[in-house]
């Protein structure tokens, strides 16, 4: 495969209209749309397709081999072992500026033969193993922090002398309006393509320290991108806004655009809740702190738009503290985020930022995305018009913090055990396991088909059937949980 991926002609000896270049390659890969009828994702043939995966970079381990071809098939190889465990979608910046040598643009508008290469590779790679890719064109992060040496910084010939001017200037807008052209113009094609996160982090600090240009930024970049798509290819990529959950506390209006803006087609938020989430003591508490923010997220997000979490982990723990923590805690860590994001009404498990050493998600974690990738086809996705229910679901022992989801036919459940947090901060696996009874509101009476799963081994546990016939509350006792528990319900007449 890797002598056969496809590349484009590049023309090195011209800095302008490098895009009128590039041959389209041969895709097939369906692409991705919002579902009619339900908050979810589905490809443009009508199959479910789900978000289940993480953040990568293109200077991370697993992916440092494309650059300039090194090591390509130890990057196929590593696609392939993704495909292979349930993930659907990496998130992706087309720079990871936290060094010199992945500018997508040096000077400004010259787009870099080398990282053209790369990104070619990488979308040929994905379509031969069905992964999608969510792109944002900037990494906004080490772009702040590396300000100076950035080829945009005007004394470096680039269009913007402030940080704090990035999405007020008129010629930055111009850069950005390039890049997106550029990208879509010789990826877009592809299905590879998921959809774009046209702002990676969205801050008043990049906006003279004022959300009032939000809206205008956006209504401004998202239809530029649109239109340019629906002139190449008739039809155009779904579109996101990302910013850090902290900035929706400080600056309420924010949520307006992140949330509700008519321009955007789904919702995603970083979620890095301080103690919780970015310094974990316990796998309980993130978990917890999950179900609310998602909650929280569809309360504020348009009742048809999907949401998901699009980063979270402990970047404290990692960043500020140097401590990668340790794989067992993390592997629990990781799962109970992924089933309490999930089951709450987020669509997939969210996407870890691995911060870890090395800078990759652990084998465990690959087996729990795919352990959530085999009970996706329990559920009817493009029917789901789910309600968040973490509050209204009751259960008879308090030792359980319920997650879930449901309409009037079907139903997400996780119920996750909290009174058996042991010294290390894990639940204790050999606790003496607990029977609960559960009511869930909205389901309307019929036969219904109940599948309790074991989230471990993505297996089930249970299934059985049952009649229900009188409103108000659907209700069924688990099997015995030790630690935690899936269920999926679904009307079966």
């Amino acid at each position: 495969m890797i002598d056969q991926l496809a590349t484009y002609p590049v023309n090195l000896n011209t800095k302008k209209n490098v895009q009128k270049e590039a041959i389209p390659l041969a895709y097939n890969l369906p692409w991705i749309k919002v579902a009619k009828d339900a908050p979810y994702f589905v490809t443009e043939d009508g199959k479910d397709w789900m978000p289940v995966g993480q953040n990568d970079a293109i200077t991370w381990p697993d992916l440092a081999g494309i650059f300039r071809r090194k090591d390509l098939a130890s990057v196929e190889k590593y696609l392939q072992m993704l495909s292979q465990h349930g993930v659907t979608c990496l998130r992706l910046m087309l720079e990871y500026c936290h060094g010199e040598n992945r500018y997508f643009e040096k000077p400004v508008g010259y787009f870099q033969p080398n990282m053209i290469q790369l990104w070619d590779d990488l979308f040929a790679l994905c379509e031969q193993y069905r992964l999608r890719i969510l792109l944002t064109p900037y990494d906004t992060f080490w772009m702040w922090l590396r300000w100076k040496h950035h080829p945009y910084k005007k004394s470096n010939g680039g269009p913007c002398d402030k940080r704090s001017q990035w999405l007020l200037c008129a010629e930055t807008r111009k850069a950005i309006k390039q890049r997106l052209a550029f990208a879509t113009e010789r990826w877009g094609g592809s299905g590879a393509l998921f959809a774009w996160d046209i702002w990676n982090e969205i801050h008043p600090a990049h906006a003279g320290d004022s959300v009032d240009n939000f809206s205008e930024f956006i209504e401004d970049i998202s239809s530029f991108l649109r239109q340019t798509e629906l002139r190449l290819y008739g039809r155009a990529h779904p579109q996101t806004v990302s910013v850090f959950s902290p900035v929706l506390y400080k600056e309420p209006r924010a949520a307006e655009c992140i949330f509700k803006h008519p321009a955007l087609d789904f919702a995603s938020v970083h979620f890095y809740e301080a103690w919780t989430i970015d310094h974990p003591k316990n796998t309980v508490d993130a978990a917890v702190s999950t179900g609310r923010l998602t909650r929280e997220a569809l309360e504020h997000t348009n009742n048809n738009r999907p949401f998901f979490d699009s980063e979270h982990g402990p970047i404290h723990t990692f960043k500020d503290h140097k401590t990668t923590l340790p794989e067992p805690f993390d592997d629990e860590y990781f799962r109970h985020i992924q089933w309490a994001h999930f089951a709450s009404g987020g669509a997939g498990g969210g996407m870890r930022w691995p911060n870890r050493h090395p800078h990759r998600l652990t084998t465990g974690m690959r087996n729990a995305q795919q352990v959530l990738a085999s009970f996706l086809p329990l559920i009817n996705w493009q029917q789901f018009q789910r309600k968040n229910l973490n509050k209204e679901i009751v259960v008879s022992n308090k030792a359980f913090a319920p997650f879930g989801c449901a309409d009037a036919a079907q139903a997400v459940l996780y119920l996750l055990r909290t009174n058996t947090i042991n010294v290390i901060g894990m639940l204790n696996p050999f606790a003496e396991p607990l029977m609960v009874d559960v009511q869930i509101p909205g389901l309307k009476c019929g036969r219904y088909q109940i599948t309790a799963w074991n989230t471990a081994t993505g297996s089930a546990v249970k299934v059985y059937e049952m009649d229900y016939k009188e409103e108000p509350c659907f209700c069924f006792t688990t099997p015995p949980i030790v630690t935690d528990l899936a269920v999926a319900i679904r009307r079966i007449e």
